[in-house]
């Protein structure tokens, strides 16, 4: 009788240690971080070299879109600023013929002064010499302010300049993080606008799982926490990864369609999320179980 009761028994024993079917916590789905890269100008694109299921550095340059509109417009600012650049030039050589004038009369000015000094020489013609003098000495002024005017517009053609410079380099297509090409929405040769998705990318290396769980189960999960991660490796049995908990949601929400049975469907739950180093086999998704 003994002898049938073990033979009875072990079955269920070893069916319950086996795989991990039963034995989960929660369940979901893998996602990842993804990013939809848009395009930062404007035109026809001239070059765009990537491929779905490529994998992607951060800082790659992959095309670029037309940029000679641009490039047009950022030489004829430059001929703008050399032409602006010529008045000073021009501006210059005014002060130094004034600073000329004016040595000359100053020196008048003086002689003169010495000479009503000596009463050898009229107020009248005194006062007319300093007159010019001072006139002189005002025009100099107001021709140098013409400089600071010069340089101001210098300056606003600078800044327009460096706009355009801008606008070339955002007609760059560089890809933002390291990461798989999942999609492609545009190729070369097709016009784009600011802001339309050229492609989108996510960094699978490391990918997240997604689980829900009850407010039962909320006190034992927290951050940090190492837990058991597993997949479908064929009909009968799981795969098995190392995962740790890093998100924890703190509103609880109705359970989402993937959750099993019934019972817990119409319960509320919390979201988590589990970070899982990627060996290939993980995909976006994907359902996956978790063991806390």
């Amino acid at each position: 009788m003994k002898t049938k009761l073990i033979l009875w028994i072990f079955p269920i024993l070893l069916a319950a240690c086996s795989g991990n079917e039963d034995g989960s916590d929660a369940y979901g789905n893998f996602e990842a971080k993804e990013v939809i890269v848009s395009a930062e100008a404007q035109g026809k694109i001239i070059e765009f070299n990537i491929e779905e299921g490529e994998k992607l550095k951060k800082g790659q340059f992959l095309g670029f879109i037309d940029t000679v509109p641009q490039s047009i417009q950022r030489e004829q600012l430059l001929a703008q600023k050399y032409a602006i650049a010529s008045k000073t030039a021009n501006v210059r050589a005014q002060i130094n013929v004034q600073e000329e004038q004016k040595r000359v009369l100053e020196t008048e000015k003086n002689r003169i002064e010495q000479l009503y000094k000596d009463n050898a020489a009229t107020k009248q013609q005194y006062d007319d010499i300093k007159g010019k003098y001072d006139v002189l000495e005002k025009q100099i002024i107001a021709t140098e302010t013409q400089i600071s005017s010069i340089v101001k517009e210098m300056e606003v053609v600078d800044k327009q300049v460096k706009l355009m410079d801008e606008q070339i380099r955002r007609a760059k297509i560089v890809n933002p993080i390291d990461g798989i090409v999942l999609e492609k929405y545009l190729e070369e040769n097709e016009i784009v606008i600011i802001g339309k998705a050229l492609y989108k990318i996510a960094r699978l290396d490391e990918i997240e799982l997604r689980v829900y769980i009850s407010g039962a189960q909320l006190p034992d999960v927290k951050i940090g926490q190492k837990v058991k991660v597993y997949i479908d490796k064929d009909a009968e049995s799981n795969q098995e990864y190392n995962g740790e908990v890093f998100w924890i949601s703190d509103q609880a929400e109705f359970t989402p369609k993937i959750i099993q049975t019934k019972e817990e469907r119409v319960n509320m739950v919390y979201a988590v999320k589990i970070r899982i180093k990627n060996d290939g086999k993980l995909k976006i998704g994907m359902p996956g179980e978790v063991v806390f």
